[in-house]
Order: structure tokens, then C-alpha cells, then sequence
């Protein structure tokens, strides 16, 4: 993890989930998560609408320049990749565990920026595939972020984050 959005989300969401499960989307406090929201998403667990975007945070939407609030999850992703980056979302909604992806995005014919995506899922109302907390962060250093949309993004690595001792973490300190 190298993006401070994604250190920070998290151990908040491993905070949240100090009695060990996955957490409630209840129980997120946006007002935690302030100095991040703008690299945040929430996403529908709803494999046949392409997991869309129930929240989406402004510098994710810029990195795009559209506004992806209901827009599927998968549509970011190169059609060659989203089979996989389908199945990383099922598994960690269906074992409760936080990941990790790694892609690379640009528009036709420039040079290509380091996304890091994180993926954590959380239970609604009981439902433990319901929702997927993530973030979304850009290296900065490309001349076009934010004003030419990225293309489809490229699925690189993905990661398993290994569960940890699971305990309250201020999100602010993981910057």
C-alpha cells in the first residue's frame, strides 16, 4: 500500500471491525474519513448491474472526468480485466477480506498513471453482500489528470490483504 487513502481506509475499516467481523455500512462515520472522502466509494454489491457506484468521491470522478455516482464498478476496467477484477469483488465479499489492485490508467496514446484501488467490504442491515467500501488514488505526476478522462484501467497485481489483529485505528495517523 502506498497511498496514504488506502493506509488510512484501511485501518479505519479494521477499527471498525474490532469484534472481528466484517463491519456494518451503518457505522461508518464520514466525518472520520473527512481529509480522504474525495478518494472514497461505496459500491452495490450487484454482479449483474457491474457493481455500481452508490458514492463516489470527486478526485475518483476527475481521474475519469465523469461522474461515476451509479455507474457500474466495472466499466473502469479494460474489458479483458473485468472478468477477474468481477471475481476479486465476489471473494471479498464472500470471505469478508480486504484487497488490493493495482492498475495503470491513461487516455489513448499518453503515458500511463499507477492506480491503487482498495476493496473492503462491509455488511448491510445483516447482509454480508451488500456493500463494498473502497478507495481509488492516482500517483500524481501525470500532465493530463484531471483534464483528459482516463481510459479503461489496466489490472496489474492484486493483493490478499492478510486479516490482522483487528482494533480502533484513527485514520488520520495512517497519513
Amino acid at each position: 500500500m502506498r497511498q496514504a487513502v488506502s493506509r488510512a481506509l484501511y485501518a479505519y475499516w479494521r477499527g471498525l471491525g474490532a469484534t472481528g467481523g466484517r463491519p456494518e455500512r451503518d457505522a461508518l462515520d464520514l466525518g472520520a474519513l473527512r481529509g480522504f472522502l474525495s478518494e472514497t466509494f461505496v459500491l452495490d454489491f450487484d454482479p449483474a448491474g457491474g457493481f455500481p457506484f452508490r458514492i463516489c468521491g470527486a478526485t475518483i470522478a476527475a481521474v475519469f472526468l465523469n461522474d461515476l455516482r451509479g455507474a457500474p464498478f466495472l466499466t473502469l476496467w479494460r474489458e479483458a480485466d473485468r472478468d477477474r477484477v468481477a471475481s476479486i469483488v465476489r471473494a471479498a465479499a464472500d470471505d469478508g477480506s480486504a484487497r488490493l489492485l493495482l492498475a495503470e490508467g491513461s487516455p489513448a496514446g499518453l503515458a500511463p498513471v499507477r492506480i491503487e484501488v482498495m476493496l473492503l467490504p462491509l455488511s448491510h442491515r445483516g447482509a454480508t453482500h451488500a456493500r463494498m467500501l473502497g478507495s481509488l488514488a492516482a500517483r500524481p505526476g501525470s500532465d493530463w489528470l484531471g483534464l483528459i478522462g482516463s481510459g479503461p484501467m489496466t489490472l496489474t497485481a492484486s493483493d490478499l490483504l492478510a486479516p490482522q489483529q483487528r482494533g480502533v485505528a484513527d485514520p488520520a495517523s495512517a497519513r
